[in-house]
């Protein structure tokens, strides 16, 4: 009797998994919002960033190759949380500025504070299979500007 309750309790978490990352995010703000509620600790072992079910297939594919070329026991390209801009710390007090829309594409500005420490980060979207995704998540201020993008391709 108690295999059947294990293999529902099984195809339960399965299903329940499965439906987060393929959630379809209607907006920008929907899917940032997501993004900044997310529990990192929940996301897959082998799924190529945390972050895997807000992001793009082109940045997830980035994240992937970069996963794959990088040594066993070595950190790889991104050796931070990109959604936090730092090693450690958390969002607090997060605002979105209004979206830019251009057809399947958006731009909009992230603001937070981590810590004492005042962060924006500028994010690019797209649309895919209906649903806003991440394409690029960048830095523009401090001694050391970034773009994720930028540093999974180098």
């Amino acid at each position: 009797m108690r295999l059947p309750a294990v293999i529902l309790a099984f195809t339960l978490l399965a299903l329940s998994a499965l439906s987060a990352s393929a959630e379809t995010f209607k907006t920008p703000q929907a899917l940032v919002k997501a993004l900044y509620a997310h529990d990192t600790a929940e996301s897959a072992e082998d799924a190529p960033s945390p972050y895997s079910p807000f992001f793009s297939h082109g940045l997830n594919r980035l994240f992937q190759a970069d996963r794959e070329a990088t040594p066993e026991g070595e950190v790889g390209a991104v050796d931070f949380d990109p959604v936090i801009s730092g090693q450690d710390g958390e969002a607090k007090n997060v605002s979105l500025s209004p979206p830019i829309i251009m057809d399947d594409r958006a731009e909009l500005e992230v603001s937070f504070r981590n810590g004492s420490e005042a962060v924006t980060l500028y994010y690019t979207l797209v649309r895919e299979q209906g649903g806003w995704k991440v394409d690029d998540i960048a830095n523009q201020e401090g001694e050391y500007p970034w773009s994720l993008r930028e540093l999974l391709e180098q």
